[in-house]
């Protein structure tokens, strides 16, 4: 198994829905569902495994009360090794997952910030369903580590399957916001280096729909089910608590009782399972139904979905007089559902899930530990599940007469029904228990991580999260110039470990920037500042911080800038290839042109508010009133954590002026441009006697850099 000596971080991410570690509120609506037991539970069977040292699963924090105050708790233990962790993301309120789009960059940054607290780098980032592989892409990028993506529930399915129905395009837009689902399912399949599904049906059909679908890095682990929970019924075992409430509604409680439990879920197909049970009058005869739906007080105070759902359900039931023998409870505890499977399986009765599609269906699973045999669509995990467990049959969910006719003459066999229910023990303890869940999910990923080291692709984990200083150096004729300097540079920044993180500003564009660090043999800085401090990348994988990009886009007016900037004199535009979204590149003729302060004023009168930047006595770039280098260095400072003084920043030019400045400790290498001389004589600004990167290493001994740090006083000579 390859891992840290320490053992494996593993860092789990589900945003949406109501996550907690004990009495979960699955089927109260449709974002705390299946997905919701799944990740808990993997989190404690990883936790388990003496090859995990820890495991931290990111949820969205909820401070709310319309919901439990539990789901405000910024930290959770759910097992020794484990805990939920409640990052902050968008309003306090509980929201659905369809409106949490805009608020997925703030999640990732505050997940950042936590990464540098626990002070280490995770040995893997697993995101679970299209809001979580969003936001995962954006942090296991910067920290250099490998992205796993688990889909749940996929986009293209769900639409394609809404469309078949008749519904129409754009009403499913706007209430799903399939567009921006689906963008964000593809970005994490193109950054995950591992795909985990449930089923081969996921793997071979649902994914294949996919630009970035690459069967070579999917693998199939089918979930697991807590077998302590759910077991046979024992003999002469008393009818649990559950079973008074559904008997209640029933004339006849004994007969056999086929059970249904799902989320009141349009997609769950409730409806063709009433209509299946009301229209075949012998199975009538035979069994009584029991629909349990999630919880409700008033489903006139549901949303609008499990409302519709309901309301369905309660009209089917009164149409065809189904009073006396359909169950339909209002409540459930999560410690109840054990004991529904068990009350069917005493009854000799079967469980159905008519679901349009099921990407797996624990439900399934918890049944067949039950003893319960299972009825079931013939989409998705199902297949996998009777296929392995041998235990029940498949229908067509939208054949509502054939559904009926399977349940009937499952409940008349008992010969087959005795051997379903054997074998769907047999078949749940064998191949889905959480144990062996976690040891096939480890072995994946150990396989993962060796295979990357094959290769030659393992990439290097961010320092950024274990970091206790970072230096920030200028690219040309600061870092590069001297070959012998910058390997001598590189040297010693390698031995110095991970507490020192390193980074570069530049005013090339991020191509531009990449190609030259490439040329001169200088290995992926953990951050990158470019266009002069108009973008900020993190990692090898040059992953774009789009909360930068986001903040400095206030006031940014660049075609009005442009149309004064043209009227000028002895200013002219660079080449198209030197423009970028958050910067205007010029050549300045300081002979000709108005001084820097007169074009300041001149754009100040226009009411265009940039940040003028003028280097190397010839060149201009106007940047948003936001951006500059020494403004994206701050802001790096503020997200991860780490005090300016313990920046070492290293420059030659004017574009380097606003991070020399300031609480920073600076090194002006000896090649340095005449418009900093006058900055000489500041106390944490050092002028180095040594050119390009001697005068980085100048200025790591004269602050103790990669050693014992030495900080001047603010007021020293």
């Amino acid at each position: 198994m390859a891992q840290t000596p320490e053992g494996m971080y593993i860092l789990l991410i589900s945003i949406h829905g109501l996550i907690r570690g004990a009495d979960l509120e699955l089927g109260r609506d449709a974002d705390t569902g299946g997905q919701i037991l799944y990740v808990v539970e993997l989190a404690r069977a990883l936790a388990a495994n003496p090859s995990v040292a820890r495991v931290d699963l990111l949820t969205r924090r909820v401070d709310d009360p319309k919901v439990s105050s539990d789901y405000a708790k910024l930290l959770e233990p759910l097992c020794d090794k484990a805990n939920i962790v409640r990052l902050p993301c968008g309003p306090r309120r509980y929201l659905r997952k369809e409106v949490l789009w805009p608020y997925l960059d703030c999640f990732a940054d505050h997940a950042l910030a936590h990464v540098r607290t626990v002070g280490r780098c995770p040995s893997i980032v697993h995101a679970h369903y299209a809001d979580a592989g969003y936001a995962g892409a954006r942090i296991a990028g910067p920290l250099g580590v490998p992205l796993i993506f688990t889909g749940h529930s996929l986009g293209r399915v769900k639409r394609e399957r809404l469309l078949a129905r008749g519904a129409k395009e754009s009403s499913i837009e706007s209430q799903y916001n399939f567009t921006r689902r689906i963008d964000a399912e593809e970005m994490a399949l193109d950054a995950a280096a591992l795909v985990i599904a449930s089923t081969h049906q996921e793997v071979g059909e649902q994914y294949q729909l996919y630009d970035n679908y690459q069967p070579r890095r999917m693998v199939v682990i089918p979930p697991g089910v807590n077998l302590e929970r759910f077991h046979p019924p024992r003999r002469n075992q008393q009818d649990p608590p559950i079973a008074a409430e559904l008997n209640r509604f029933l004339s006849e409680p004994h007969k056999p009782l086929i059970l249904a439990v799902s989320r009141a879920d349009e997609r769950k197909n409730i409806a063709t399972l009433v209509r299946a049970y009301a229209e075949h009058p012998q199975l009538r005869d035979k069994a009584n139904l029991a629909i349990v739906a999630g919880n409700r007080d008033d489903i006139n105070a549901l949303d609008k979905g499990p409302r519709e759902v309901l309301s369905e359900l309660l009209m089917h039931v009164d149409r065809y007089d189904l009073y006396g023998h359909a169950a339909y409870p209002k409540h459930h505890q999560i410690d109840d559902v054990p004991d529904l499977y068990r009350h069917a399986a005493r009854t000799r009765g079967v469980f159905v899930n008519p679901a349009l599609t099921e990407p797996f269906g624990l439900t399934l699973i918890e049944a067949a530990a039950s003893g319960l045999p299972i009825i079931a669509t013939n989409d998705g995990g199902p297949c996998d599940i009777v296929a392995v467990c041998r235990n029940g049959q498949l229908v067509d969910p939208l054949d509502a007469a054939h559904m009926g006719e399977v349940i009937y003459v499952a409940l008349s066999n008992r010969r087959q029904w005795r051997r379903w229910s054997k074998n769907g023990v047999r078949g749940a303890h064998h191949h889905f228990s959480w144990q062996g869940h976690a040891q096939r999910y480890l072995a994946q990923v150990g396989k993962l991580i060796a295979r990357q080291r094959m290769r030659g692709v393992t990439l290097p984990k961010s320092r950024m999260p274990t970091a206790d200083r970072l230096l920030i150096s200028d690219i040309d004729n600061t870092l590069i110039g001297d070959a012998e300097g910058l390997h001598e540079l590189l040297v010693r920044l390698q031995a110095a470990g991970s507490r020192v993180g390193f980074g570069i500003a530049t005013g090339r564009r991020i191509d531009s920037a990449v190609k030259i660090l490439r040329e001169w043999g200088v290995p992926s800085p953990d951050v990158m500042i470019t266009a002069v401090g108009g973008e900020i990348y993190y990692g090898p994988r040059r992953v774009e911080d789009l909360g930068w990009r986001q903040h400095i886009d206030y006031r940014w007016k660049p075609d009005a800038l442009r149309s004064i900037m043209c009227g000028v004199p002895g200013v002219h535009l660079q080449p198209k290839s030197e423009q970028r979204v958050h910067k205007i590149s010029y050549y300045y003729d300081p002979e000709v042109a108005p001084d820097v302060r007169e074009i300041v004023r001149l754009l100040r009168v226009h009411d265009l508010h940039a940040n003028v930047i003028f280097s190397h006595q010839e060149f201009l770039d106007v940047l948003p009133i936001r951006a500059s280098k020494g403004l994206a260095l701050r802001y790096l400072a503020l997200k991860w954590g780490l005090p300016p003084e313990r920046f070492l920043v290293a420059g030659d030019s004017g574009n380097d002026e606003e991070m020399l400045t300031g609480n920073t400790l600076a090194v002006v290498v000896g090649n340095h441009s005449p418009e900093l001389e006058h900055l000489r004589g500041q106390p944490r600004i050092h002028f180095a006697a040594g050119e390009y990167a001697w005068g980085i290493i100048e200025g790591t001994e004269r602050y103790g850099f990669l050693g014992t740090l030495r900080i001047p006083e603010e007021t020293s000579a």
